[in-house]
Formats: C-alpha cells, structure tokens, sequence
C-alpha cells in the first residue's frame, strides 16, 4: 500500500540552484529521487537522497544511457491517483507517485556550437530520458508539477510554502514551458542533422521547427497598442541573439528591428563603416579610414533624418567618435567594442542603449522569415558579398576608379534599403536615398532631391532593373556620372542609351536586391 510520501524527481544538466531547491524541498517533507552527477552535487551538499537504481532495483547501464526508463519512474509519474484502477496498480507493484520533476536536458546546442565538435559527441549530448520525463510529468499536469527552468525554482518554493501544494494554474503554466522546452530541444536536433553533409543540408524540410528563446518582454511592439517580445534562436554567436546591452533604457520592439537593418549593412563592410537608420532604412552610410570620419559621413549624408535614430559601426568606437555622436539624440549606438573613454562619455546621456554586438562569424545558415497574413515565408539571407567590378559595363564609357569604388559603396548600400530602392553616393558616402516608393522613378526622384548639389558627380544605384528609361534620364540630368543596376529591362537599351548620349557609365550585374 503507498505510504503517501512526498517525492521530487531531480536530474538537470544546467545545476543553477538546484542545491537550494533541493534544501527547500527536503525541507518541506520531499523525499528526493536523483540520478548520476545531481544525485552526486546533492550528496554532497549534505542532503538524502534515493537514488532512481534504488527505486527501479536496476542499476544504470550503458555507461548511463538508461537510468530512468523504467515503469516505476515513469508509472509514479504519470499515475492518476484519484482514479482507483490506477491507485491499485501503485500499490500492487509498491510504486511511490512523484509530485514534482525537475529536470533540464544535456547541454546539445552548446555542444554543437563548438568549433572541434564530431559526430559522435552530439549524438551523446541527445537527451533521451530527459524529454520522456518531462513530457510524461507535463502531460500529467494535474498531478505533476514539472520544472525546466531554474528562474522557476524560488516562485515553485514560495507557492509550496504559501499553499502547501503547487496550484492547479501554476501545473499548466509549468507544462506548458516544459512542452516547449522540449519542442526547442527538438527543433536544434533536427537542425543540426538538416545541416549535416549526408542530408545535403537540408534548407527546406517538409516540417519546419524553429526554437527560439525569449530575451525578454517588450513594453510594446510597433505600436503602443500591440504587445511584443523578443526571441533569439538557438546557437546563434553573432548578431542581435549575441548582442550585450552595456547601458541605457530598455530596448523597444522598433528598437531592435532597426538595430537588424544596421546591423547587417554595417558588416557589408571591411573598412570603419557607420550606418545610420531610421524606420528601417538607412538615412545616411559613411566609411573612412576612422570611426570618427566615418560617423561624420554618416551624418552629414542626412542630417535631419539621423536624429532619433540607431546607429552601428562596424568597427571599435573610440572616445572622439563618442563625443561626436553624444552631440545629437540617438536611440541605440552599436558596435563590436567600445573604448572605456567612449563608454565614459556615452554614460552622459542616461536613456542612450550602447549594444556590443559580436562580429565573429557564424557557420550556421541564416534565413529570413516574413509573415503574411498568417502564413510563413522562409528565405535563405543573401550574404554574398556585393561585387560589382564582376558586372557587365554596357555604356560606351568605362567607370573611373573612382566611380568604381562609389559604384560599389551604393550597391552595398541598396542591397539593404526597401524596395524600391534608389541610392545615390559619392565616394563613400551617401547623398542621396530613395526607399521603399510604389515605382522606380519616384525613388529615384526622392534620392535626387535629397542629395541636391552633392549629386552632380555622384553615382547611382538601383535594386532592380529600370523598367524605363526615366530613371537614367532624371539621373543625367542631375549630374550622376555612373550607375550601377542588375539590367534585364525589355528597355534596356533605352536606357544604355541616355546613358551613352550624356556620357554616363553603367554596369549590369545581374543581382538583384529586392527588400520588401
């Protein structure tokens, strides 16, 4: 017959304060079932505890493959109590139920994350009885209260404490999160054998699981109305799922989406690049062989849009550029490093978000994800590096050095403006930026009119093909000198020639960089 003991399950890889836990538990009447390297951290903290062999009267076997599949782990799991047929069975094979189930899985994405990882050692870091046991207490729910996260342990104490039992609300929360604790495990198992050279790495599977884990809370996402959070997916050591906040205001939803955009562009760059942006599109791109020069690029490229906008550079920000950028109201400042005499100087401003942001490398593919309207579109991330020198010159008139360095620095930029997208450079510096407009030529209209003088000698790229010769002509007439654009138009030849007939230069890459 059950002799209506307490007990507590707890087997974690990830032991933040599972010693605690395990005192407060003891503490409270619970008896403690553990296994392997948590049976050992508990001993010898002091505290009893029964290890699982014990219980089953198996040992461990293949070299701890298997310690806790057994029936009467997972019958005292997953035993209804109140139901008598189930009862009878506790107590004809002298099964003790389990209240509560701590447990966290093996550290797999950390162990694939490393740069000397084989096979083999993946393999081993799968968690088996892991998943079976937090899936069986998560499904028993009314039962079993099952905890995954350690930031759970102290609320799982409190309420224990408060109400002698964890409440019927608190059962379906913590099932729930273990749920997706094992769905995300899942999703980074099966996109690390989708990446594997056997599979052809599989870009596009038939079932498609992405884990992501929540960074944090939003206040509110575009708008004051709409709620938000933000995730990060797993493995990931570049980028925003890598970024520290150093200082500053809570990120907003706004924030961070601009942040990508920046981001991104700044690290098309090999020289000191800094991007400013605004509602998600460059307003002004400088690079120089100094931070400093750099930003002013930057700046002066749009002087009234880069107010309350984010900026990232590519590069370290020292004291000098940081007292630059200190002169106007920025959102976010981002980059790889920041001297201590910048961070001095940026700590100024109190509400000002200083990001560092990683810009080591990640082998893991990226994609880009859109909703619409309830349906999802993956994408892979074009990540090429921009090459215009490869492309086709069609005008009677090779580009100078010159325009070809600025023709480059456009296409750079362009790639990551919204469609449709228009910039206008000159050497390595914005002047002029069209986005986002219904036609080519009101893009290009906008980036002329932005850029006025500075875009007689400037060049002129574009995401796409003209579809008319309209842009090229507004172009020439402006002053632009060279243009860079994919070409493939049924008019192209309408275009090539305003080009030869003013004197201007066009190269055809054949890439285009729609951005919607």
């Amino acid at each position: 017959m059950s002799t209506n003991k307490k007990r507590a399950l707890i087997s974690v890889s990830d032991k933040r304060g599972v010693t605690e836990l395990a005192e407060e538990l003891s503490a409270l009447g619970y008896e403690l079932l553990s296994t392997g390297g948590t049976a050992k951290a508990l001993k010898e903290a002091g505290l009893k505890v029964i290890k699982v062999s014990e219980v089953t009267g198996f040992p461990e076997i293949l070299q701890g493959r298997v310690k806790t599949l057994h029936p009467k782990i997972h019958g005292a799991i997953l035993a209804q109590t109140a139901i008598r047929e189930q009862q009878k069975d506790l107590d004809q094979h002298g099964i003790e139920p389990i209240e509560i189930v701590v447990v966290n899985l093996y550290p797999f994405e950390q162990t694939i994350s490393r740069e000397d990882l084989i096979h083999e050692e993946a393999l081993d870091n799968i968690d088996i009885g892991g998943p079976t046991m937090i899936r069986a207490a998560a499904k028993n729910h009314l039962y079993v209260a099952v905890v995954v996260n350690p930031d759970r342990y102290e609320e799982l104490i409190r309420e224990l404490k408060e109400e002698g039992r964890v409440s019927a609300e608190s059962r379906i929360k913590l099932a729930a999160e273990a749920f997706a604790h094992t769905a995300c495990y899942d999703a980074a198992i099966a996109a690390y054998f989708n990446g594997l050279p056997e599979t052809s790495s599989v870009l596009f599977p038939d079932q498609l699981s992405i884990g992501l884990s929540k960074v944090q809370d939003l206040r509110y996402g575009e708008n004051p109305q709409q709620q938000a959070a933000f995730y990060t997916p797993p493995g990931l050591t570049t980028g925003l799922a890598a970024a520290v906040q150093l200082k500053g205001k809570e990120l907003s939803f706004n924030n961070i989406n601009d942040l990508g955009t920046a981001w991104i562009l700044a690290t098309e760059f090999e020289k000191p690049t800094v991007v400013a942006v605004k509602h998600a599109n460059p307003c002004g791109v400088g690079s120089a062989d100094t931070v400093s020069a750099a930003y002013r690029l930057a700046y002066d490229a749009d002087p009234v849009s880069i107010f309350g906008g984010v900026l990232a550079a590519n590069t370290i920000i020292d004291g000098d550029a940081a007292k630059m950028m200190l002169e106007i109201f920025l959102e976010v400042i981002a980059a790889p490093q920041f001297t201590d005499e910048a961070l001095a100087v940026l700590s100024q401003k109190n509400d000002l978000r200083v990001l560092q942001i990683p810009l080591a490398i990640n082998k893991q593919i990226f994609c880009d994800i859109k909703v619409a309207a309830g349906a999802v579109l993956v994408q892979t991330s074009d990540r090429e590096p921009v090459n215009v020198r490869a492309g086709r010159v069609v005008s009677g008139r090779i580009p100078s050095e010159q325009e070809w360095l600025s023709l480059e620095f456009a296409q750079k930029v362009v790639k990551h403006v919204r469609s449709n997208a228009i910039v206008i450079a000159t050497g390595e510096q914005t002047v002029g930026i069209g986005a986002g407009q219904m036609n080519r030529i009101g893009a290009a209209r906008i980036a002329i009119q932005q850029g006025g003088d500075k875009v007689k000698g400037a060049v002129l790229g574009s995401d796409a093909f003209f579809p008319f010769p309209d842009v090229a002509e507004e172009a020439a007439k402006a002053g632009v000198t060279a243009i860079v654009q994919p070409g493939g138009s049924l008019k192209d030849a309408e275009s090539i020639e305003v080009c030869n007939r003013f004197g201007l230069a066009m190269v055809f890459t054949g890439r285009r960089y729609f951005k919607h």
